[in-house]
């Protein structure tokens, strides 16, 4: 079976330095084998991707992918604080955040950006439990923030 870093390459994704923290809080905490990565925006190379809000600026297909870029920043992270995805057993939990205009109800649909790319990096092992929830508006005026509850 290959490794969480083989499949990445194969997926011809590349885990860039994350973004820095915005606040005062660490990017991920360690208790155990649990790993408590916070949330993340969608930024690539220093740039907020599809900024807006989900049903009126933005569609749920950019959303989606904006949720993706969240995931891989997740995964960059515990890249940096343990020196490589390969350590990771178990995606647990996903919590998503999506800034939704009002009567908008398919935040999984946005989710499932970053539980997509769970499932193909980790197989089985990347299903988690998760929540999708609307919010009026996130950091930086981002359309979607994920964090997660990673075991290693």
């Amino acid at each position: 079976m290959p490794k969480p870093s083989e499949i990445l390459d194969a997926l011809e994704i590349s885990l860039l330095s994350p973004p820095a923290a915005a606040g005062s809080y660490a990017p991920v905490v360690q208790s155990g084998n649990t790993l408590y990565v916070s949330g993340n925006l969608p930024m690539r190379d220093g740039v907020l991707v599809n900024p807006g809000t989900v049903g009126d600026t933005v569609d749920i297909g950019a959303a989606n992918q904006a949720a993706r870029i969240c995931a891989i920043n997740i995964l960059a992270n515990v890249a940096n604080y343990l020196g490589s995805v390969d350590q990771i057993r178990k995606i647990l939990k996903v919590n998503g955040f999506v800034a939704s205009a009002f009567g908008f109800s398919d935040q999984p649909k946005v989710i499932d950006g970053a539980s997509d790319l769970f499932l193909a990096v980790f197989g089985d092992n990347g299903r988690h439990a998760r929540s999708a929830v609307g919010v009026s508006a996130l950091p930086r005026g981002a359309c979607v923030e994920i964090e997660a509850i990673i075991e290693i």
